[in-house]
């Protein structure tokens, strides 16, 4: 007799994140090919185009809760638009057609191509605030972090959770101003510090993976990089803790009218409140997380990564990609690039 399932019949179907795959896959392509010219906005309307054509084609009926263009005034997915074929399930999505768009426009490292969904009504909407304080690690650390606590008192704790000398914790930062006495901080309390010029998705979930030499990513990011985080945590088993940043006078001005509480700690649960949830990415330039985009003259190789939440499972995909296919996408969004056959 065939035991009953142990996941819910009303979750999202285990398939879809192999058409989650394709989504970043076509996103990472279209962007690939503006890799080294730089040309941020090249790089993002390629992707956007790209990743919005693919995501109509899925079975989903989505809501875009984050789509990351506002804040850094770039070509997007916008906020509260409509995606998906309109059959299937309800989701909330949260996307970024390239996270690291200088990355990849200066032909640097870590940039890639990023989505979340998770059942309608389960992410957290931030309201046009851009940026939040952050603190993120894995699962055998999850319980203890806390992103009121001292630098010195995080590292201390996750040391002792993951079985390791303070001195042997590394500690993911973005490369910013802002984050010099951060950096100061880490590095007194004995600890090292790994700069990052852009991407903290992949910097949290590097700090997450398993047997990866990052423990820990802390400092001031974008909110929608932290609700796809929190997506990837469900998944992984991690944790991550954020506080809501103002910085426009907007922002600012929002926060003191008492609409939003910038004093709540926002936890995993907060900012992605189910299982029920995938995360996916493909590399548009090479990283620690997955490799990038290779163009060949048959054609392209992509890696990806695909998390699902409800079952805990990630996958690592290669893909190739004819070169007679990829010319269609060469034409529709590269705008007078080379031939890929000739690139």
């Amino acid at each position: 007799m065939t035991s009953p399932s142990m996941f819910d019949a009303n979750s999202l179907d285990r398939n879809l994140g192999m058409e989650l795959v394709r989504v970043t896959e076509s996103a990472a392509l279209a962007g690939g090919l503006w890799a080294g010219r730089g040309d941020k906005i090249g790089v993002d309307g390629a992707a956007v185009r790209a990743m919005r054509d693919t995501l109509n084609t899925v079975n989903l009926r989505g809501t875009v809760i984050i789509g990351e263009g506002e804040k850094d005034e770039a070509p997007m997915l916008a906020n509260g638009e409509k995606v998906g074929n309109g059959w299937g399930p309800e989701v909330d999505v949260a996307v970024d057609p390239v996270d690291g768009t200088r990355l990849c426009a200066e032909g640097r490292p870590n940039a890639i191509s990023v989505m979340a969904i998770a059942a309608a009504g389960s992410m957290y909407d931030p309201s046009a605030f851009y940026y939040m304080k952050k603190i993120s690690t894995g699962p055998e650390a999850a319980d203890a972090i806390d992103v009121d606590a001292s630098v010195e008192e995080n590292i201390k704790n996750v040391a002792k959770a993951k079985n390791k000398s303070v001195r042997d914790i590394t500690v993911v930062v973005l490369d910013r101003p802002r984050h010099d006495d951060l950096q100061a901080a880490i590095r007194e309390a004995g600890a090292k510090v790994r700069l990052i010029a852009d991407g903290d998705v992949a910097g949290a979930v590097a700090a997450a993976k398993h047997g990866n030499s990052v423990d820990l990513m802390m400092g001031i990011g974008g909110t929608p990089e932290g609700i796809i985080t929190a997506a990837a945590m469900r998944c992984m088993g991690g944790a991550i803790q954020g506080r809501l940043w103002p910085k426009t006078d907007e922002e600012i001005a929002r926060a003191e009218s008492g609409q939003y509480d910038t004093d709540k700690v926002l936890h995993t649960n907060d900012l992605c409140s189910t299982d029920d949830c995938f995360f996916c990415t493909t590399g548009v330039t090479n990283g620690d997380m997955v490799g990038g985009v290779s163009f060949r003259s048959h054609g392209a190789y992509t890696r990806s990564l695909v998390m699902r939440g409800t079952s805990g499972t990630i996958r690592f995909i290669e893909g190739f990609h004819r070169l007679e296919k990829l010319q269609a996408l060469s034409n529709e969004y590269a705008r007078g690039l080379p031939q890929i056959g000739s690139l």
